[in-house]
């Protein structure tokens, strides 16, 4: 895959870890031996996936000669959090339509990622009900801008469209060629799958270089059936952009909806252990959206046996930890 022709940013520094997880491995049984690629360690503001995205979304705006960017996400989106902060070092005004996903949720004064967004100084935050026409809502902010002498430029939620994704089919790549140099055989990722952008990036990634690794998302919202078109949906628009030869069958694409619980956001009590296992075991921080419902997924497989003993996982961390200091109450109940 060709990634020289797209207007990209150099936010990175460098592959992300993959690291074994001996402890976390033994506390479930051993079976299984786990590993886990680090991108909540990415530059930016408290490190995360969306990093890997902007670096193609942010490159789009400034070709486009944008001064403001507009993006959207839930009220804790650690999307939002790194578009502001990437906004910031590029000296874009940054502007945010929050999804109040759960009514009575959003807290101008909360902690974790809505305080970060004045440190970021966000120019501007409208939050709007849940289930909204979320283009529609960045539209309107736009021509608003837009009326006032200022050059927007909208981010989809997450950065999952074609553009974003691309960081995702580069982080499939990375992630090869590291497997190949540590020649560690891989045989299965799993990834949280919510906007769909890190999940088809990977699938499209993986399939443009020959990888052979199957990958699986947990879902953090919405049923399997409608998260797998969606997600089917944007890998076929990203390969084309990528003039990926190979094909990107419909049973590539595989969700587990079981572990959404009450809802997006909504904490379940597999997501709470999930995220004391790994930070007891290991010390590594899950956030409580999305890594750590995909963890809590991840675990249940691997105490039903669904993979064969001796088996190597590798789990995608996308990061969000700043996520958690929103969510205190539901790690200290009982």
């Amino acid at each position: 895959m060709n990634f020289t022709k797209f207007p990209r940013r150099n936010y990175l520094q460098g592959p992300t870890p993959i690291e074994f997880l001996p402890s976390l491995s033994k506390a479930l049984g051993g079976a299984v031996n786990l590993y886990i690629k680090r991108d909540d360690l990415l530059p930016g503001s408290g490190g995360g996936n969306k990093t890997r995205k902007l670096e193609f979304c942010i490159a789009d705006a400034l070709d486009q000669g944008a001064d403001a960017i507009i993006t959207c996400g839930a009220v804790q989106s650690n999307h939002a959090r790194l578009t502001a902060a990437w906004s910031a070092k590029e000296g874009l005004d940054c502007h945010l339509i929050l999804e109040e996903r759960v009514k009575g949720s959003y807290k101008a004064e909360a902690s974790g990622n809505n305080f970060l967004f004045e440190l970021l100084d966000v120019k501007s935050i409208g939050v709007v009900p849940g289930g909204s026409d979320m283009m529609a809502e960045m539209g309107k902010k736009a021509d608003a801008l837009a009326k006032a002498g200022k050059k927007p430029y909208i981010i989809p939620g997450g950065a999952s469209n074609p553009i974003g994704a691309t960081g995702y089919a580069v982080c499939a790549e990375e992630t090869m060629a590291q497997l190949n140099a540590m020649r560690l055989a891989i045989d299965h990722i799993f990834v949280p799958s919510g906007s769909a952008g890190t999940h088809a990036g990977m699938v499209v990634g993986m399939i443009g270089v020959n990888g052979g690794i199957p990958i699986s998302g947990v879902n953090v919202s919405r049923p399997k059936d409608v998260q797998e078109e969606i997600v089917y949906k944007l890998a076929l628009e990203t390969a084309a952009r990528l003039e990926v030869k190979n094909t990107i069958a419909r049973e590539d694409i595989v969700c587990f909806d079981q572990y959404v619980g009450p809802g997006y956001s909504l904490p379940t009590d597999s997501m709470v252990e999930a995220v004391k296992l790994f930070a007891k075991t290991e010390a590594i921080l899950l956030d409580p959206v999305y890594s750590g419902k995909a963890a809590a997924g991840l675990i249940d497989l691997i105490r039903k046996n669904h993979f064969p003993k001796g088996a190597n996982v590798l789990f995608l961390h996308t990061g969000g930890s700043p996520a958690l200091y929103a969510y205190m109450d539901t790690f200290r109940q009982g």
